[in-house]
């Protein structure tokens, strides 16, 4: 699952990735947990390891009783975990899984590599929640092909997650090309940049053309932010 996505990855620069063994990480949590006292860890590495290492490190974890003593964040992909697995995660005392929703249009989410197909979304965030955990799920706006109807979208997907209760929280944000990675590069060759000020990139506001009008990506934006003064999400 590494360095795919066009918006967040440097495969230039780190095509490989390392990953710890079990115990060394177990290890680790247990100095946390007995020298600092820490009661909750967020793993924010791009996606925490699924399949036999998940097993393992969640079994480790409740064999040495760290599951009792320290809540576990981290960030996962839809599509990667079984509800098995999830309810295996919930008994190691994890708690909130991210998940890079980023738009409910097929065709982005195709072109920008997620590896995902749409109808996975709610259905995963529905399994985590059924296993008692926390997803929270992130979405952009302002991609250069979308249409404003695709943006809308986006929002009432990610809204109606929000509001039935499959998804605890969210962040919303502009999409940003960030240099180095192939949405730059894709930029660059389209003509799509509007700013080569760096002190632009900071989601404030659209530095891509697009054929939504500036003023309506952060209104998208928003709206997302809206949802929990909504009555339904109010009362759920």
């Amino acid at each position: 699952w590494w360095g795919k996505c066009t918006f967040c990855s440097w495969p230039t620069l780190y095509p490989k990735f390392r990953v710890r063994n079990v115990d060394n990480v177990l290890d680790e949590i247990g100095i946390l947990i007995e020298k600092y006292r820490v009661r909750e860890i967020m793993d924010d590495t791009g996606c925490f390891p699924a399949g036999q290492w998940l097993k393992d490190f969640c079994q480790g974890m409740i064999e040495r009783g760290y599951h009792k003593k320290i809540y576990l964040d981290c960030n996962m992909r839809f599509g990667a975990l079984s509800q098995e697995d999830l309810a295996l995660m919930k008994k190691a005392n994890f708690r909130l899984l991210l998940f890079g929703l980023e738009s409910a249009a097929q065709p982005t989410l195709d072109r920008i590599n997620k590896n995902l197909k749409v109808e996975k979304i709610a259905r995963d965030c529905r399994a985590a929640a059924k296993a008692g955990l926390y997803p929270h799920i992130t979405i952009m706006f302002g991609y250069p092909w979308e249409s404003y109807e695709d943006a809308l979208n986006t929002l009432k997907l990610g809204s109606w997650l929000l509001k039935k209760g499959l998804a605890y929280t969210m962040q919303a944000t502009v999409v940003i090309p960030y240099p180095g990675t192939p949405l730059f590069e894709e930029c660059k060759q389209q003509g799509w940049l509007k700013s080569l000020d760096w002190q632009d990139y900071d989601m404030k506001q659209p530095i891509m053309k697009s054929g939504i009008p500036d003023a309506r990506i952060p209104e998208l934006v928003q709206g997302m932010y809206r949802v929990p003064f909504q009555p339904e999400f109010m009362i759920r």
